[in-house]
């Protein structure tokens, strides 16, 4: 089985952070209060790409912005969103069947066995 790659563009999910934010009326000061932090500064460098959120920071942050975390992350364009093509999601003996396109050409399947 070839591994499959994934690159989260930082920048660009900064960014998409950032005008969630906007969209639902909120403020950097909102999201530290939410998450505890004691300043703000984690959540600048994720608006700014210098950093991402860690995997428990994003489940809070889809929360509170009421989104999935798969809508924040901005995924490198060689792989479609999961949201946009048919993912199942049977689990049948501990395999996961996952529709992915490759260059964006044709839909092809994966089976990852954990």
């Amino acid at each position: 089985m070839e591994p499959m790659y994934l690159s989260i563009c930082q920048k660009k999910t900064g960014n998409q952070i950032k005008s969630l934010l906007t969209e639902k009326g909120y403020t950097v000061k909102d999201v530290q209060n939410v998450m505890g932090f004691e300043n703000p500064q984690a959540i600048y460098k994720w608006i700014s790409g210098k950093s991402l959120p860690s995997l428990d920071n994003l489940v809070i942050l889809s929360r509170f912005l009421h989104t999935s975390i798969e809508d924040i992350l901005v995924i490198d364009g060689g792989i479609v969103r999961l949201k946009d093509i048919f993912l199942n999601q049977r689990f049948n003996d501990k395999c996961l069947i996952l529709f992915y396109t490759d260059n964006n050409t044709e839909i092809k399947n994966k089976s990852i066995w954990f």
